[in-house]
């Protein structure tokens, strides 16, 4: 395994995290907990949760997933040998009636509640990373390229949720600070109040990255570089669709897109084109198209982690399989020039 740095912190995570929101849906306990022996067991010491998983969220499946891993960390004795990283849900009344009757903008009353849900299912007493889910801003994010101003808005100030943050860190529930679907302002925001008010600074940020979405490299990039608030990379598969299983029509029993295909974020037709070289360019290089699609990930000079997800242990050993994986100059130039002819896809 490799490890880098979150942060400022000093903090060594390894560069492949552990995803973890199928389980509770997907993934039932035992294999859930058969994945993280098997992720420790190869270094991976970072593992990512948030309060909103099981994915797709419900009722039923709410909390879930921390739960699963709280009695992993129950059962294990391994708190001390994991960077352990869970978020709270930005406003979603018209979707996530269910928690906290929708109330889940980020103000004092839903973060406090949020954390203290999240830490009594994890069975801890403190996170090493949590993060802001989403904005509590209207802005462009899950899907959305362009930024579309909305002078009405009256979101909760960036400079009170930094001020509870702050608090949960000086109460010790939290170490660290993060933020996730967020834009190249509102990370430069955070940071210039976290700088002005001698507050907690964030370390990380966790965005969509893969060949069909490389949109962080326009703006965050260079906030990740200069600010050291790198990325930790979320669908670097794209829902899957990148390893070329859903190609042609393809449907596979258990498969995320089978099960739920309104998750269509990665399934348009440009999406599916430029899916199809790369997966061509793979197998020309005797590759396998997601540990390839993977390990260019893994290589960004502005990564911090590339966090995988696994519904059965074959897809686990692969992705972890990836870090192993080096790709070279002429195929890299061959990823590039699918990248001029489909750039961004899937924002």
């Amino acid at each position: 395994m490799k490890y880098h740095k979150l942060g400022r912190t000093g903090i060594d995570v390894s560069v492949i995290c552990l995803g973890t929101m199928t389980f509770g849906e997907q993934n039932t306990l035992k294999e859930a907990h058969q994945q993280l022996d098997y992720a420790l067991d190869q270094g991976v010491n970072f593992i990512d949760t948030a309060e909103l998983y099981a994915i797709p969220p419900r009722a039923e499946t709410y909390g879930k997933t921390e739960e699963f891993i709280g009695k992993w960390l129950q059962g294990r004795g391994k708190r001390d040998d994991i960077i352990l990283a869970s978020k709270v849900c930005g406003p979603g009344a018209d979707w996530l009636p269910h928690i906290r009757e929708g109330q889940t903008h980020l103000d004092r009353h839903n973060i406090t509640k949020a954390v203290d849900g999240s830490l009594k299912r994890l069975k801890t007493d403190y996170l090493d990373l949590y993060q802001l889910h989403w904005p509590e801003r209207k802005t462009n994010f899950f899907g959305r390229l362009g930024y579309e101003h909305d002078p009405d808005d009256q979101p909760i100030p960036i400079i009170e949720t930094l001020q509870l943050l702050n608090d949960l860190v000086q109460a010790g529930k939290v170490r660290h600070i993060g933020l996730s679907n967020e834009t190249a302002w509102g990370v430069m925001r955070f940071v210039q109040l976290s700088d002005c008010m001698q507050m907690p600074r964030v370390v990380s940020i966790q965005n969509p990255y893969s060949l069909l979405n490389r949109s962080f490299e326009v703006g965050l990039a260079e906030v990740a570089h200069r600010e050291d608030v790198r990325l930790l990379a979320y669908s670097p598969l794209g829902f899957g669709v990148l390893s070329g299983k859903y190609l042609e029509g393809a449907a596979p029993k258990g498969a995320r897109l089978t099960n739920w295909p309104d998750y269509d974020r990665y399934s348009n037709p440009q999406a599916l084109a430029a899916t199809a070289e790369y997966v061509k360019l793979a197998h020309n290089h005797g590759l396998d198209p997601a540990q390839m699609a993977l390990a260019y990930v893994n290589s960004r000079p502005f990564l911090t982690s590339t966090i995988i997800g696994a519904t059965n242990m074959a897809q686990l050993k692969a992705n972890i399989a990836s870090i192993g994986l080096e790709l070279g100059e002429e195929l890299l130039q061959e990823i590039e020039a699918i990248h001029t002819r489909y750039p961004n896809p899937c924002p």
